[in-house]
């Protein structure tokens, strides 16, 4: 079986030491990069094409939030894995907005540590137990917020039949390997046609993405009639 290939970004040697001989003692992982710095982070992806980016939010030079943006905004096929201290729902929004892919705190079990990397390399989201709350918090407080919500005609996005059959279930929670495996399509081909969604509805990450279904009607009832 191909091991997932991560690189490690932590400004201390010793955390980074740790969270290696923990991954690859499951001989699932290997560790091809280590950084000790966002910027160093980014040579190391460029470099060594990992799957994932496992990363610390607060690193001298340029921290994981600024990393990950530009990440995302460089489109590499390696996702982020936040892996933080910080429970604070500002940091935890901030890395979601940022594009990564998943958030994890430090004091996290061996077992959902490797659960969070499964799912991501599967191309899913994963977010702990206590996270997930404070998103669904926040979700909650955004609709609640509302006092009026505009309805845009959805062919104004120009979404293609396949489109909106892939954009409803990735609304339903479907991770991108199941969408595949429904579809018969390769998992790159579900990447691409997200990417071509995203692109046309002006979001840059999932959690964007259910938040412009919530705010425009008439988008979300256009992808309910397949």
């Amino acid at each position: 079986m191909e091991k997932i290939k991560v690189v490690l970004a932590d400004d201390h040697m010793v955390v980074r030491s740790g969270i290696k001989n923990l991954l690859e003692n499951e001989g699932e992982v290997e560790v091809i990069g280590e950084a000790s710095n966002g910027e160093e982070a980014l040579e190391k992806v460029k470099e060594a094409k990992p799957d994932i980016l496992i990363i610390d939010i607060r690193m001298p030079v340029m921290n994981g939030l600024d990393a990950t943006r530009k990440l995302t905004s460089a489109q590499q096929a390696t996702k982020s894995l936040i892996l933080s201290m910080h429970d604070d729902e500002d940091y935890i929004l901030q890395s979601i907005e940022c594009g990564a892919a998943g958030y994890l705190l430090k004091d996290t079990s061996k077992d959902e540590f490797m659960k969070a990397i499964r799912t991501i390399h599967q191309g899913g989201q994963y977010f702990s137990g206590d996270i997930s709350q404070v998103l669904v918090k926040s979700y909650l407080n955004v609709r609640d917020n509302k006092t009026s919500k505009s309805i845009t005609p959805a062919n104004d996005y120009d979404i293609t039949k396949r489109e909106k059959q892939i954009l409803k279930m990735i609304s339903d929670g479907t991770s991108n390997k199941e969408i595949a495996e429904q579809l018969g399509k390769s998992i790159r081909t579900i990447e691409t046609h997200r990417f071509n969604i995203m692109k046309k509805l002006k979001v840059n990450n999932v959690v964007e993405l259910l938040k412009k279904l919530e705010d425009e009607p008439g988008l979300k009832q256009h992808i309910g009639n397949i």
